[in-house]
């Protein structure tokens, strides 16, 4: 976060004035839609795959060079790909970002525990976050992701990596929960019953339709109302929750976006400045450049211009779907894109301040 704070005002001008055009410094990476879950929250792994390769995705990053921060390598179900963590090295080796985060539904255990072990020997300067996806607890865990014995094998997944956490101080591990209408009235029995693991941290996001996952229609967003005391307690839990060092800022930043995601289903809005299209950006299996997964509106394709991000981050296209997000005529709780835009939201950096100085100060 250091390393960004002084680019910061380079974002605020691109977006206000359109100058300087600079590069995201937030990445997510979709790596294939392929997917060994059917969850009743999520259609990806009904569409067609066309994955870019390997070398391929070595030459979109060797022309984006350092300067990304973030970089999320999502799916699908990424450790489907039995290259997946080549990719993420080869985005650490060409772009050196601080974090790399890859989300998993945790059923491939071997696979997901030994190319963990590699990327974390291979990337030692960089956070290596891995989110284990639980949405429930056992059967009921099972029952939305539709596949008999997830739970068990995310659990043996679990116990491994938490004995690789003792090789590598780079390896942060988080278990995360979409919260949907399928949960949200046992979110409290969820969250208590997760408890056990004793994760590094625990996230949610909003289960939501996404033209990424063909879930326009499905009616899986929760009601602002049932969300909000989930909101409440979140942000509570978050700003309590005994941490030190670099953690006091992220749970900071947790505490400030389920407040924010609670905002924007109450008001339909965007509650802050949305900079999906300025500080970050998807990057779809095919190569395909979008501002965001919510909308998936491709600007160009990576494939058409030698697998530079740069052309394409300049076209016209690109210009006229900030046009429409500056506009205003989206708004999401989309979490990967809601932190970027609180990390360039002035109002929101002073209370994460605020929050840090107290508990540093109550903590003596």
């Amino acid at each position: 976060m250091l390393k960004l704070l002084p680019k910061l005002p380079l974002y605020w001008s691109f977006r206000k004035f359109g100058w300087p055009n600079v590069l995201p410094f937030s990445i997510v990476v979709s790596v294939s839609y392929r997917c060994n879950s059917k969850c009743r929250t999520c259609d990806v792994w009904r569409k067609p795959n066309d994955d870019m390769t390997l070398e391929e995705w070595d030459r979109v990053f060797a022309n984006i060079g350092p300067g990304p921060l973030y970089f999320t390598f999502t799916g699908g179900e990424p450790f489907l790909r039995k290259d997946t963590v080549d990719m993420a090295l080869s985005a650490y080796r060409h772009c050196r970002p601080a974090v790399i985060t890859i989300p998993t539904n945790g059923i491939l255990t071997r696979r997901i525990v030994d190319q963990v072990d590699r990327l974390c020997a291979g990337a030692p300067k960089a956070n290596i976050g891995i989110n284990l996806s639980l949405d429930e607890i056992g059967e009921r865990h099972d029952a939305i992701r539709m596949v008999p014995g997830n739970w068990d094998k995310a659990m043996q997944t679990w116990q491994e990596l938490k004995a690789l956490q003792k090789q590598y101080k780079n390896l942060v591990l988080t278990t995360h929960t979409v919260i949907s209408n399928f949960n949200i009235d046992r979110f409290f029995e969820v969250y208590q019953g997760l408890q056990f693991l004793e994760p590094d941290s625990y996230i949610t996001e909003i289960a939501e339709e996404r033209v990424e996952l063909d879930t326009v229609g499905w009616e899986i967003t929760p009601l602002a109302e049932k969300y909000g005391p989930v909101a409440d307690f979140l942000s509570q839990q978050a700003r309590q929750h005994p941490v030190k060092g670099f953690a006091r800022i992220t749970q900071a930043f947790r505490a400030e976006y389920y407040q924010l995601a609670r905002r924007v289903l109450y008001e339909h809005r965007q509650v802050i400045p949305c900079y999906a299209g300025w500080a970050s950006c998807q990057i779809a299996p095919n190569g395909d450049v979008w501002t965001c997964c919510i909308r998936a509106e491709g600007a160009g394709n990576l494939r058409d211009h030698q697998y530079d991000l740069r052309p394409i981050w300049r076209s016209t296209a690109m210009a006229q779907l900030r046009g429409s997000i500056a506009r205003g005529e989206c708004a999401c709780p989309m979490a990967n894109a809601s932190y970027a835009n609180m990390l360039l939201h002035p109002p929101t950096l002073l209370r994460v301040a605020a929050t840090v100085a107290r508990r540093r100060k109550d903590e003596g």
